[in-house]
């Protein structure tokens, strides 16, 4: 493949992306995708809002204990995209109207209202988000096989 292939298609104009708990830890855990999250966070301006650090914490506790769950989060927090702490209130209304009118999570309705009020590409491998497609511009990674 040469240095300027494009594996998951991306649009080279976009210049904001924003990750999604799937995203992260497909990085993290170096699934198929990585590579896409990899180049992002050296070359792009990539956001990460407050919830995906909230999910990426709980699930790793869960499914991996204290230690790691504060490692990952640790490293997430010095990958070099910009943290978005704070939700405003159109961003609360759009999250509110994307839970009230499509099939999606309540985390995944935050996440996706924070890329609709920064105007940015959502990087997600999780199908739920299909029930947005047409509402922001997205991106998904492969997604995991079916078990």
């Amino acid at each position: 493949m040469s240095p300027d292939a494009n594996p998951a298609g991306l649009r080279k104009s976009a210049n904001v992306y924003l990750l999604d708990t799937s995203a992260l830890l497909a990085f993290i855990e170096n699934e198929d995708g990585a590579e896409t999250v990899e180049r992002l966070l050296r070359e792009e301006k990539t956001l990460l809002p407050w919830p995906v650090l909230l999910e990426g914490y709980y699930i790793t506790l869960r499914e991996r204990g204290q230690a790691e769950a504060d490692r990952r989060y640790a490293l997430a927090r010095q990958l070099g995209a910009v943290i978005l702490w704070e939700m405003d209130e159109p961003t609360v209304l759009t999250a509110a109207r994307l839970k009230a009118e499509r099939r999606i999570s309540l985390a995944d309705a935050i996440v996706a209202a924070f890329a609709i009020r920064q105007e940015a590409v959502l990087i997600h491998k999780d199908p739920e988000f299909e029930s947005l497609t047409g509402l922001l511009p997205m991106e998904p990674l492969p997604y995991k096989p079916a078990r």
